[in-house]
């Protein structure tokens, strides 16, 4: 290669990143004033880096074959900036792969128009005032919803966390809590500012006045005398899974409504959003968010039982440990759950066959499963074994899931990639309920074989909060349609 096509090729970059630039500046505008989340294939570019951009259009040739650029995107951008639009997502990856196409039979101005036709100019539907929320127990979950709650704050955003409840009360409670929040072994730094305000036991996270309450029971917080009120209360420590337990929530003023992060038990709806969440009434006041599992599973089997049928099958769930295993060989009430995480293949126990019955009902009786726990800190992987009614083949069936991943009611739950070169550390932070692989499908016939990875904390909160948004009567529709 010569001096000038390296000068060249020196300078394409340096445009991009110009390029990139004027697009996130852009993107937060966009967000900051009329609460429009702009995404590519699905993942939303907000506070991304230049170089996290770029790479966000480069990933597009893992699902189209080819990439697109941002000289294309940024055009198309400036043109949905002009008009009057309600918060709503918009998917500039495939509304840029879309013109593309058609670029040489339409401007830019028509197509944006044509494709936005249904919201321009919409008025903004739901409540007026924000929603509040509030978080009670901070473990893995309950800080990963804390940063998306706070990541979403912006024009438009209505959901306001205003508090986080934990049991005990230290002198520096505040500061290591805030310190676990600003930093993650697995999910990296806080993107953003977090103070500790000791004097009103409180933490401000990008600019988010956020109370820090201490209670050892449900029923005694009056969350009325911190000016919280009608809150929708997000259930994370697991050891209240009845009515009757997470009933006690309802007791404290303040709270009217209660979404649990764990199966539920007994009579309680178990949500999938993207599958049932059509189930959730605004009479609701005590719901389930499933397991990181079932919401991981449920999106997957339920479009292939649509088109192909199950007749059976069987899951096998590689998870990531947890902190409800022993870090070394210790008493623990379950087998073989006692046995060091970190050191072990550990076979377990998983209610995932029962928790999808409960979001897909036609697929009763047809499904067994099996979890093996595994030396990573996170991402795990479902692989589903399944016998179909219908024959087909792996091309078929990888551009079905394909499609269902970009071109469906499932886009925010499916994610696909046909990169032969994934592990499970390119998954963390993961906004899917799963991520198909279909490097490795197998089909033969009626008999076919499915991984999935998915991000058991990331993934699975994103599912949370689409649940908490419902609940709370907020609707962001998706555009291109």
């Amino acid at each position: 290669m010569d001096k000038q096509e390296r000068d060249k090729q020196l300078n394409d970059w340096i445009e991009r990143e110009e390029l990139a630039e004027n697009l996130l500046h852009l993107v937060g505008k966009l967000h900051r004033n009329r609460g429009v989340v702009v995404m590519i294939y699905g993942k939303p570019i907000i506070n991304l880096s230049v170089i996290e951009l770029i790479k966000a259009h480069r990933y597009v040739r893992l699902i189209e074959k080819e990439e697109i650029y941002v000289r294309e995107s940024l055009p198309l951008l400036k043109v949905v900036s002009e008009f009057m639009l309600p918060p709503v997502k918009i998917d500039i990856g495939v509304m840029t792969t879309a013109y593309r196409k058609v670029r040489d039979q339409i401007t830019r101005e028509a197509f944006v128009q044509d494709q936005l036709k249904d919201v321009i100019g919409k008025e903004v539907s739901g409540n007026n005032g924000p929603q509040d929320v509030v978080l009670y127990g901070f473990g893995r979950i309950g800080r990963l919803l804390a940063r998306l709650l706070i990541e979403n704050t912006g024009g438009g955003s209505k959901l306001r966390l205003r508090a986080i409840v934990v049991r005990r009360k230290t002198n520096d409670t505040i500061e290591k809590r805030a310190s676990l929040l600003r930093l993650d072994s697995v999910h990296g730094q806080f993107n953003g500012s977090i103070i500790v305000d000791e004097e009103n036991e409180a933490i401000i996270a990008n600019g988010n006045h956020v109370k820090f309450i201490y209670s050892d029971a449900p029923d005694k917080v009056d969350y009325e005398t911190y000016g919280i009120s009608n809150a929708i209360l997000i259930d994370n420590t697991g050891v209240w899974r009845t009515e009757e337990g997470l009933g006690q929530h309802l007791k404290s003023k303040g709270i009217s409504k209660v979404l649990l992060t764990a199966p539920g038990r007994e009579n309680i709806k178990n949500i999938v959003f993207g599958i049932n969440n059509d189930q959730i009434s605004p009479e609701d006041n005590i719901l389930s968010a499933a397991s990181c599992t079932t919401n991981a599973i449920v999106p997957v089997l339920k479009a292939v039982n649509d088109k192909f049928g199950i007749e059976n099958g069987h899951i096998e769930t590689i998870h990531a440990y947890t902190n409800d295993q022993n870090l070394l060989d210790n008493f623990h009430k379950g087998d073989r759950r006692g046995r060091s995480g970190p050191l072990n293949m550990v076979l377990t126990n998983t209610g995932a066959a029962k928790a999808v019955v409960k979001a897909v009902p036609e697929l009763s009786g047809k499904l067994t499963a099996h979890a093996i726990r595994v030396p990573t800190p996170n991402v795990s992987m479902a692989m589903l074994s399944l016998n179909l009614q219908t024959s087909t083949d792996m091309d078929e069936m990888n551009e079905y899931l394909r499609k269902k991943a970009l071109h469906s009611e499932l886009q925010d739950q499916i994610d696909y990639t046909s990169s032969s070169e994934i592990v499970s550390t390119d998954v963390v932070g993961s906004r899917f309920a799963c991520v198909v692989d279909s490097q490795v499908t197998i089909v033969e016939d009626k008999r076919c074989v499915l991984y999935a990875w998915y991000d058991n904390e990331f993934g699975y909160s994103c599912q949370v909060i689409r649940v908490v948004e419902q609940m709370a009567g907020i609707k962001v529709d998706v555009f291109p349609k």
